[in-house]
């Protein structure tokens, strides 16, 4: 096992899930994201994959490679054929040990394999069954979905594209929120479980999660009673409040949201003659000649270079941000140097930085404890070891069975 020493992080045993047991059998991207989300809280999670070459996310291409290390940092692996008898027993006795079971495969399929709620609720009355899908229970409940497939129906890529181009969001919005109410539902039924002593069936859904998304611009079209506009030529709310270009032509955001602000900017950039306009003086005025000011913002930005763009807004507590792409990310000098970046062992022993959740507990992060797992690392512990070994609930530092030192990647 890889496991991690910690800096500047929460311990272990203080973290706010230690002593909760997570069984997650899921792939792709809304289960895992749930998974790894308990795991950094300190929920000792144990995913469950196919015998072999286990989870097929782990060996998806192009932009699918980044999945598996995204969302399974922190687990256990141990691997199950869970529809077959001969792997049942064990499945069933890490079931009976779990405080919480987590899944997303297509709606019936754990049902028909033995694994429904209410057979396992029998078995494990304290149990808490986190199913995550594409929809809620209604008309479309047994329908198939991914990301896309909502973005669509759930009007997200409308409001995305430029009018009839309708785009899906450049990451997996729904998927990782749907997680993240996962986790919501979770924690909210462990604290109805300390009252009753009794679990009960969480359901997270893509759709749902996404009519949530555009839940203001639903507002905005009945309160207006006019066609939504797709966000690229939505009418404006300000007039500064748009994507302009330096002088060597890179891109960069800048926007004035408030009077005082519209006035710092005019007198930061020299358009003073502008700040003192009476047909400018009010924020209705400003977007009526927003083409006007426009122009002449962009003339003024053009003597400049995006650092000196950048360092003007910020000296006057303007909204600024260069257009970056998620690489530069990786050495932005605000996450390096606020410890938002784990550098993360793959079972391949390629190192990726990927962000830690973007939280802190009395000022520390809740840190990578253990790299994303091989294929079944955990065999021995929880499949091949002592009747009792699955049994075990406290938490584990160090995998000695599998014979593998602990390593540092920070």
């Amino acid at each position: 096992m890889r496991d991690q020493a910690e800096s500047s992080t929460v311990d272990a045993q203080t973290l706010p899930l230690a002593g909760i047991r997570v069984i997650e059998f899921s792939h792709m991207v809304m289960g895992p994201s749930c998974g790894m989300i308990l795991a950094d809280l300190g929920a000792e999670v144990i995913k469950v994959e196919p015998r072999g070459a286990g989870d097929k996310t782990r060996y998806l291409p192009g932009s699918g490679s980044g999945l598996f290390p995204a969302f399974n940092r922190n687990k256990r692996s141990v691997q199950l054929d869970i529809a077959e008898a001969a792997d049942r027993d064990v499945a069933l006795s890490l079931i009976d040990s779990a405080d919480v079971l987590l899944e997303n495969f297509r709606v019936g399929k754990m049902e028909s394999m033995g694994y429904g709620y209410d057979e396992l609720a029998q078995r494990n009355p304290r149990l808490i069954y986190c199913s995550l899908k594409g929809f809620l229970a209604g008309p479309y409940g047994q329908r198939t979905a991914l990301d896309e497939v909502v973005q669509m129906l759930g009007g997200l890529a409308y409001m995305t594209g430029p009018p009839g181009q309708p785009l899906r969001a450049g990451a997996s919005v729904n998927d990782i929120m749907g997680g993240m109410f996962g986790v919501i539902g979770v924690l909210s039924a462990l604290r109805v479980r300390e009252r009753t002593g009794e679990g009960q069936v969480i359901n997270s859904a893509l759709f749902e999660n996404n009519a949530f998304l555009v839940g203001t611009h639903m507002a905005q079209a009945q309160l207006s009673g006019e066609p939504l506009r797709p966000m690229p030529t939505r009418r404006a709310t300000w007039a500064v409040y748009d994507i302009f270009r330096d002088k060597h032509d890179d891109q960069i955001f800048v926007a004035a949201v408030s009077d005082g602000q519209w006035h710092d900017l005019c007198d930061e950039f020299d358009l003073r003659h502008l700040s003192g306009d009476p047909e400018l003086e009010t924020n209705q005025g400003r977007v009526d000649q927003r083409d006007r000011i426009h122009t002449q913002l962009q003339a003024a930005l053009s003597r400049l270079d995006l650092a000196e763009i950048e360092e003007k807004c910020t000296r006057r507590g303007l909204p600024v941000a260069p257009v970056n792409t998620p690489a530069d990310l990786t050495t932005d000098a605000h996450l390096v140097a606020s410890g938002a970046l784990a550098s993360t062992g793959l079972p391949s022993g390629d190192q990726v930085d990927v962000p830690l959740l973007p939280l802190t507990f009395g000022g520390r992060r809740l840190g990578l404890r253990s790299d994303v797992p091989r294929p079944g690392e955990h065999n021995i512990r929880y499949r091949d070891g002592p009747p009792d070994a699955a049994e075990q609930t406290e938490p584990i530092d160090s995998d000695t069975d599998v014979g593998e030192s602990k390593t540092q990647s920070q």
